[in-house]
């Protein structure tokens, strides 16, 4: 989740100029500092902070997500286009709504070189709902019933009602199945099947993990002259300018959406360094309280989406390396609505003057319409978007006042719905169409769900629940389609971009391929080059 709000773009630039000397002298200091001594195939790679849990049963927060699925493997896997293909499942069916059946790959081991099997799915599914955890991911399998082991490779997932995410909970980063047995402590020495086993970990320090030689999806060759990536140090690095110094001193060999994009820009002037941008699947968001008086009129809401220039605060604050979004489902998602299908609100001052008019809010002897808060985090980048924000709709006629608070502060606010009009970030679980149901179905307000905004309409809800059951994937995107029509009219929330990834490495690592959901995959296949060592 991503928030900022800053006084003046002038003052950004001229801190940003000043922290950028400070790190020009601090590398110079550091000229004739020793490199690192690292083993062939050994690399670190820079988090920002130490996963909760390394038990994706339990684990919640990014980097468990991200660390956590390189040492475990899932049912499923998603696609680029976030189709759920085969993985430890080699197929499945769904008899009717209530009932999934999952086949086993065979051959499949654990590190410690227990076989992978029906058992471990099940005991996985059971620990997260029979309390032998206490997790927040047992709400994801909080509608199943039972599961049963029809054979040593497969596996029987009874529902009490229908749940159109099931497969989706099931995919990787989300789940990774374990040995069964493993219990509440299983996160400190974690036992997977993944590409990578796990060594050790020190809070606020590091992990350290080892390439799974006996991996039974892939192992394939490094080219000539080149090394597989066999060890890894993630360093916790909390702060973005000492991160940026460890990648440009070469202390660190990689990091992934952990500095700014100043520091992006300016590190990729570097000649050891490196640059991968690639589309991202998180999107910015702003979403409106649609029962406060000023607010409750749609009319309102789009004059806001039409006075708001999105692509100018890409370019100024994203440096460009974000994508307009008009869906909270990434693009190229096969559930996604195109943009020929959906309402769409492009930076249009006499229309959004024109709709406040029509809603009774005449501009006074100031010009003032109307007044508006938005409430933000203290995080710089958001609340410089709400900056800009706050110059664009002036110009409308929307005086746009800003409430920054740290995080908790912020988000207690957010939950209990004391707010007008709030932004935030979607990541990970705006990859299931499930999405829309969370955050604008009306069983969804909190704490059931992330309808922040007390937003309700039957027709959604109706759509939603006929998804749920539907089998066939046409007919539920056709719902999901549908749905977004009707959001993109009524918007009680605007989609406003997808940051892409960022991920800097040294030019001893080839082959890095970021994905769209910001996860670790690209050190499955990465290399070192021996020679550049």
């Amino acid at each position: 989740m991503t928030r900022r709000d800053c006084p003046a773009m002038t003052f950004s630039t001229a801190v940003r100029r000043c922290v950028w000397s400070i790190i020009v002298i601090c590398t110079g200091l550091l000229t004739g500092c020793r490199q690192r001594v690292e083993e062939a195939g050994s690399v670190v790679m820079i988090i920002e902070s130490s996963p909760n849990n390394l038990d994706l049963r339990q684990g919640t927060d990014a980097q468990s997500e991200r660390v956590g699925g390189l040492i475990f493997d899932a049912l499923v896997k998603k696609n680029e286009h976030f189709n759920l293909q085969p993985w430890l499942a080699t197929s499945w069916e769904q008899p009717d709504a209530l009932t999934w059946i999952f086949h086993l790959r065979g051959g499949v081991r654990f590190h410690d070189g227990r076989p992978l099997e029906a058992e471990d799915v099940a005991w996985t599914i059971r620990s997260m709902v029979d309390g032998t955890l206490i997790t927040a991911k047992g709400g994801a399998f909080a509608a199943v019933d039972r599961v049963e082991v029809r054979d040593r490779l497969t596996v029987v997932v009874r529902l009490k009602r229908p749940v159109a995410g099931l497969l989706f909970n099931m995919s990787d980063g989300l789940f990774g199945v374990v040995p069964r047995g493993a219990g509440r402590d299983f996160g400190l020495h974690p036992v997977g099947s993944g590409p990578f086993r796990f060594v050790s970990a020190v809070q606020d320090k590091e992990v350290i993990v080892d390439r799974n030689e006996n991996y039974w999806a892939e192992n394939a060759g490094a080219p000539a002259g080149a090394s597989r990536i066999r060890h890894i140090r993630f360093a916790v690095v909390p702060d973005a300018i000492t991160s940026a110094l460890e990648l440009k001193k070469g202390s660190a060999d990689l990091a992934s959406n952990v500095v700014t994009l100043d520091m992006v820009h300016t590190l990729a002037q570097e000649p050891n360094l490196e640059v991968k941008s690639s589309a991202g699947a998180p999107i910015i968001y702003t979403n409106f309280n649609v029962n406060d008086p000023a607010l409750k009129d749609r009319r309102v809401r789009q004059a806001i989406a039409c006075a708001m220039d999105r692509q100018a605060i890409v370019d100024a604050i994203w440096r460009g390396q974000a994508r307009l979004a008009n869906t909270l489902l990434p693009i190229g998602h096969w559930a996604a609505a195109s943009d020929g299908e959906m309402a769409q609100y492009p930076h249009d001052i006499a229309r959004a003057q024109q709709l406040l008019d029509q809603a009774g809010f005449h501009a006074n002897k100031d010009g003032i319409r109307l007044r508006i808060t938005l409430k933000t985090s203290t995080d710089e980048t958001t609340r410089l978007m709400a900056a800009v924000l706050q110059q664009q709709l002036r110009a409308t006629g929307i005086q746009l006042d800003i409430r920054s608070a740290e995080f908790g502060t912020f988000y207690a606010d957010v939950t209990r719905g004391a707010f007008q009009m709030y932004a935030l970030r979607w990541i990970g679980s705006n990859e299931d169409p499930d999405i829309f149901r969370y955050a604008y179905g009306s069983d969804a307000f909190p704490p059931k769900g992330g309808n922040r905004g007390r937003y309700s309409n039957p027709h959604i809800d109706a759509l939603m629940a006929a998804a749920a059951i539907e089998t066939d994937q046409q007919r539920r995107r056709a719902d999901y389609v549908e749905v977004q029509k009707i959001l993109a009219d009524d918007l009680p929330g605007i989609p406003l971009w997808y940051p892409n990834n960022q991920v800097i490495h040294t030019r001893r690592i080839e082959g890095v391929k970021p994905d769209a959901s910001g996860t670790f995959d690209f050190l499955r296949s990465a290399w070192i080059q021996i020679s550049s060592h």
